[in-house]
């Protein structure tokens, strides 16, 4: 399995190394995506999943062409 060799900590027989520099920061990077997609949708869509909007009420957006454009 894995037979890398440099340093680690062995804990009961297991030794686990140290991440390399890129696993690092591209796990920083793709946590940062995670929680800005998070507070996208939750800004989005909360109102509907804590039940404080319908989902067919729309998003409060005007001038869609339902009918209120006072008769133009």
């Amino acid at each position: 399995m894995g037979g890398g060799h440099g340093e680690g900590t062995t804990y009961k027989g297991i030794t686990i190394h140290q991440p390399k520099r890129w696993h690092t920061v591209a796990g920083k990077g793709l946590c940062a995506v995670m929680w800005f997609w998070v507070f996208y949708r939750a800004k989005q869509d909360g109102p509907v999943v804590l039940g404080w909007r319908h989902p067919w009420e729309g998003h409060g957006d005007h001038g869609h062409g339902h009918g209120h454009d006072g008769g133009h």
